[in-house]
């Protein structure tokens, strides 16, 4: 199932997407799509609905992001090997494991420009939604923690991640920097998340163009590494990383900026729009 959650910010709606493409509400059936009710079961008896029987939502409503409540966002950097290169690193022998402050954002929400930034780049990702509490979970049973799959934008200011002191997470977690959608589709629908395109364009220029095939470390492993240290809760989301193609790697840099147009999107999972705007 594709899964959607739409309205106003901070009071979206869940929804789902009927076999014909059409927008459902399914609100008098589920709170949200948040914590329990990313369950399989729960997913499962809301695939056994007839979903074009529930009210339509105007397509042009705007999406919220996928997952609501989310508890934490996980990212896992450098883990494709020719993004590590591209930035001046090595791929990892182990995954490099940071959190991302900012919640998350409707896939074509504005994203405006930190106040100062000089050094906004483009990320696009997999998200990995976790479903059921994970705790040093075995990877060959890393997956059944899994509710499905969605895009992620990890923007990231390089100059605060990589130029000051501290972590990261200066860098990594400014407000609007966590697009995640259109939609969350259910992990059913996604046999092999490794054989995934994904891709990202500024301004109609494609930037980005790989294969989730080309992760250094796999989704099971990733879930079963981060479980080690940290418990997964429902709602959770995994950003595992993004390809080579970064501005931070081109030459000379490139860097985005207000009235900038970012599109991105992976095969299967859908596509994001986000207008870069000045802070108010």
């Amino acid at each position: 199932m594709k899964l959607i959650r739409f309205g106003e910010p901070g009071r979206e709606k869940p929804g789902a997407i009927d076999d014909w493409g059409v927008w459902r509400d399914l609100s008098g059936e589920i709170e949200d799509w948040a914590g329990p009710a990313l369950a399989a079961a729960t997913t499962a008896r809301v695939r056994d609905l007839t979903v074009a029987k529930f009210p339509r939502v105007d397509p042009t409503t705007r999406l919220g992001p996928c997952v609501g409540g989310v508890g934490k966002i996980v990212c896992i950097g450098l883990n494709y090997a020719e993004h590590a290169a591209e930035t001046g690193g090595k791929a990892p022998a182990e995954p490099v494991v940071f959190l991302k402050a900012s919640a998350p954002t409707g896939p074509n929400d504005d994203v405006p420009l930190p106040r100062g930034s000089v050094k906004t780049d483009w990320e696009v990702e997999l998200g990995v939604v976790i479903g059921k509490r994970a705790a040093y979970v075995e990877a060959a049973e890393a997956l059944d923690h899994v509710a499905g799959y969605c895009v992620c934008n990890d923007l990231s200011e390089r100059q605060w991640q990589l130029e000051g002191t501290g972590t990261w997470d200066k860098g990594k977690g400014c407000d609007g920097f966590g697009p995640i959608g259109p939609w969350l589709v259910t992990r059913d629908k996604v046999p092999d998340p490794h054989a995934l395109r994904l891709w990202l364009a500024v301004n109609g220029e494609r930037v980005q163009d790989s294969s989730t095939a080309h992760m250094i470390h796999k989704v099971p492993f990733l879930i079963s590494y981060v479980s080690r240290f940290m418990s997964l809760s429902p709602g959770d989301v995994i950003m595992t990383g993004t390809p080579a193609g970064v501005g931070l790697g081109m030459k000379p840099p490139r860097f985005l900026k207000a009235g900038d147009l970012v599109t991105l999107g992976i095969d299967g999972l859908g596509e994001q729009r986000q207008r870069i705007v000045d802070s108010v």
